[in-house]
């Protein structure tokens, strides 16, 4: 059971601090609501824009078969494929997927309008200015602040709180900004949002990296199910169609990707087929070029043609030598026959001479020869027509003697002719062979290079039909689409964080301050430093409220000097003799007198006679009460011997008949030899011998300061060591402690004066007072 009580003591105690300030946590929550407001207000709304995908399995592709499949061997073309989907989240989770988007798009620059509030994002239609980086300049300053822009027909005026001047162009015109060379141009497609002020637009710029490095933080992507292939991409933008558009591009990219990465084999296969068919090219010029070289060296059209017609032309000139040959020897014989035979002998005719002239001349001569042998039957030689026969024979005989030797001659010349032509052919047929050889030789390379050629081309067909037949990897199940409901802010989460806060900040103010705490507060502060009983609590003075309390006080202070009366009475022991109670504390300031004189018209309200004695000879105090005896003799003249009658010392308080005091006198040179020459003993024995007085109250000197007051703790029943919330350093009750330890000390109670009413261990909802009210929480907030 006693667990359970100090258990819930505990917990009350450390919930106390906070409960008494209550107030202020309202304040601060009710403080941040107004700030968490404003926040949400300040924050434009980011929108969640997600698309999905199917990953489809990668299969190895073959751009190339049947002839072509050879070439794999050549340049080790192998089929690429993957069955890792972390592989592809990380494709689209790496940085150079998002910079091949980027280029295509012009994210480095965002336009925003200012609203009352927060700023609206403007893009796509909502923007009505195109811009257009075309050379960032590198190792610039990024602008820090907003540059606005604002147009009156084609003019246009860029300003910002960093440059000293506006920048004034016109549109489609280069600007050369401190960090890059831009061209704004007018948005076609620009239609005027709704309900949206634009008289203030703006724009923010950043370098390509830092574009690419903030769109990659943002994006998010994630598989939809472990177990699957289905990747889901999203990112949390406040314009909602530069999400769209983001999205949908970094798919397509993934699919090029995807696409090259398929076709790489046949990429591959097409280049290499590409750079053959150069080569081959080369190479079949070059052979068409060593084909037209050979006919033009060797004066051929077509060897088998050529051919053919030098043998014909062989067979031909055989030929015509053989006929040339009997005709020459037909001429001989009948020339030699001419030469033989007499006046009347014809020649034979049809022998075979294919000159028509030699056959005529033949016919003419016999026809002569057989006229004059016609006439010679009839006549004798002699005869005139004989011999003009004869005459015209010889004539007929000699020319044609000599138009065969011209046959005979030119028959010689043609046969010569011939066999020239006959050698020439016969020459060239020898050579037809070798011709043959070399010119088919090089026909084959043409041919082979043909083949090849017209294959490569073929198969390069094929490799291109087969990457642009290629399916995208990726297929998108759903388009990007934004959600209706924003992500942020948060407006729940913001609240909440911003009521956290200011629970937070009065709750950590009040911890550090009880962490850092130095001095006593309240009176489990002094419970946990020492052992030492604490006797009463004495509350903290109000602005108007006396210091000294009055006959039949009623007030909290009175009520606290009674208990303090109450409790000490169980210090004092039973004895018939005058009780001397010691009020000291550790240093000045802490309310010792304050705590004397209080005590002492308690005392003597209930009819008990009372003697306080400002025992505080160094630093007098007692007569601030009544200013008037400021420069009476007290103490320090008794113990000097300058006044040794004590009845001369004793005054009236002024506060309570039965309370008188003696006060502390003149500022002694040397108070410790006075305390220490007997006296003292002196006058608290005759004092005692007095019979007058049940209480003697000495006030004196702090502990940690002076010897002084433990020159007299020996001389005293109790001892009230007064403590001060918030100013009593905690180190003070150690040497508190080790005063008792030592025995310096005996008898001790502690008080705690200047207690705050909400920092009272007991008392501190009703109060002392019997007519003391327990305020309503309502009370208390309008008095806050």
């Amino acid at each position: 059971m006693d667990q359970k009580n100090n258990k819930e003591i505990n917990f009350k105690e450390l919930i106390n601090p906070y409960l008494k300030n209550w107030k202020y946590f309202v304040a601060t929550v009710f403080l941040m609501t107004i700030l968490a407001i404003y926040y949400i207000k300040t924050q434009a709304p980011v929108y969640k824009t997600q698309t999905s995908v199917l990953i489809k399995d990668a299969k190895k592709m073959s751009a190339a078969s049947g002839d072509i499949g050879v070439l794999q061997s050549l340049g080790g073309l192998n089929g690429m494929g993957t069955s890792s989907i972390e592989n592809e989240v990380g494709v689209f989770e790496s940085k150079s997927i998002v910079e091949d988007v980027l280029r295509d798009l012009n994210f480095q620059v965002t336009f925003y309008t200012k609203q009352t509030f927060s700023s609206v994002e403007l893009y796509g239609e909502t923007n009505p200015y195109a811009l257009n980086i075309i050379q960032e300049k590198n190792n610039a300053d990024l602008p820090k602040k907003p540059i606005y822009i604002n147009n009156k027909g084609n003019e246009i005026t860029l300003s910002s709180a960093e440059w000293e001047k506006d920048i004034i162009t016109t549109f489609n015109k280069t600007i050369n900004l401190p960090f890059a060379i831009i061209m704004i141009s007018k948005n076609p497609s620009y239609k005027s949002p709704h309900k949206i002020d634009m008289s203030k637009v703006y724009f923010h710029y950043t370098t390509f990296d830092n574009a690419v490095n903030d769109y990659q933080e943002a994006l998010k992507v994630d598989l939809l199910d472990k177990d699957g292939t289905i990747i889901k991409l999203s990112v949390d933008f406040q314009n909602k169609e530069r999400a769209k558009v983001f999205l949908n591009e970094l798919v397509r990219q993934y699919n090029i990707y995807a696409i090259n990465d398929k076709n790489i084999e046949s990429k591959k296969t097409k280049d290499f087929i590409d750079r053959r068919i150069v080569l081959i090219s080369r190479e079949l010029g070059d052979v068409e070029t060593q084909k037209e070289g050979f006919k033009s060296d060797n004066n051929l059209l077509d060897l088998p043609s050529e051919a053919r017609f030098n043998v014909q032309k062989r067979e031909q000139s055989k030929a015509q030598l053989l006929e040339i040959g009997t005709q020459l020897e037909l001429n001989q014989i009948l020339r030699n026959s001419l030469n033989k035979k007499g006046t009347g002998d014809v020649l034979p005719l049809n022998i075979g001479l294919e000159s028509e002239a030699a056959g005529r001349a033949i016919q003419e001569y016999n026809a002569l020869v057989l006229q004059r042998n016609k006439y010679l039957q009839e006549a004798t030689p002699d005869n005139p027509l004989v011999q003009s026969a004869s005459k015209q024979i010889e004539e007929m005989k000699s020319s044609l003697s000599q138009s065969l030797q011209r046959n005979i001659m030119t028959l010689e010349l043609a046969k010569r002719k011939m066999e020239v032509q006959l050698g020439g052919s016969e020459q060239i047929i020898d050579k037809i062979p070798t011709q043959e050889k070399l010119f088919r030789s090089i026909e084959r390379q043409q041919q082979i290079k043909e083949n090849l050629y017209l294959l490569l081309l073929q198969k390069r067909e094929e490799a291109a039909i087969s990457m642009e037949i290629t399916a995208e990897k990726a297929r998108v199940i759903d388009k990007a689409f934004t959600f209706k409901k924003p992500v942020a802010p948060r407006k729940m989460i913001i609240l909440g964080v911003f009521i956290l806060v200011g629970i937070l900040i009065p709750f950590s103010i009040i911890y550090l301050r009880g962490l850092l705490q130095s001095t006593v507060i309240k009176r489990t502060d002094i419970a946990k430093l020492t052992k030492v009983p604490l006797i009463a609590e004495i509350p903290k003075l109000r602005g108007k409220e006396n210091i000294l309390v009055s006959f039949n006080d009623m007030s909290s202070i009175a009520e606290s000097f009674r208990i303090l009366l109450t409790n000490l009475r169980f210090l004092l022991p039973t004895k018939d003799t005058a009780y001397t109670v010691m009020v000291t504390s550790s240093v000045k300031g802490e309310g010792k007198t304050f705590i004397s004189t209080n005590l002492s018209i308690i005392l003597a309200s209930s009819r008990n006679k009372v003697l306080v004695i400002g025992a505080d000879v160094r630093n007098p105090q007692l007569q601030r009460y009544n200013p008037e005896m400021k420069s009476a003799k007290g103490l320090t003249e008794f113990l000097s011997g300058e006044e040794p009658f004590i009845d001369k010392l004793i005054y009236p308080s002024g506060y309570n008949n039965n309370c008188d005091f003696i006060y502390s006198g003149s500022i002694p040179p040397n108070p410790t030899d006075l305390l220490q020459n007997g006296r003292l003993d002196e006058l608290l024995t005759s004092l005692k011998e007095l019979n007058k007085y049940q209480y003697i109250v000495l006030d004196t000197a702090p502990l940690l300061l002076v010897t002084d007051s433990f020159l007299i703790a020996d001389k005293t029943d109790a001892i009230l060591y007064v403590t001060r919330s918030e100013v009593t350093e905690k180190d003070y009750l150690e040497f508190l402690n080790h005063s008792i330890k030592d025995k310096k000390l005996k008898n001790v109670g502690i008080v705690l004066n200047g207690v705050k009413e909400s920092n009272f261990g007991y008392g501190n909802k009703h109060g002392y007072g019997y007519n003391a009210e327990e305020k309503k929480w309502w009370q208390k907030l309008l008095k806050f």
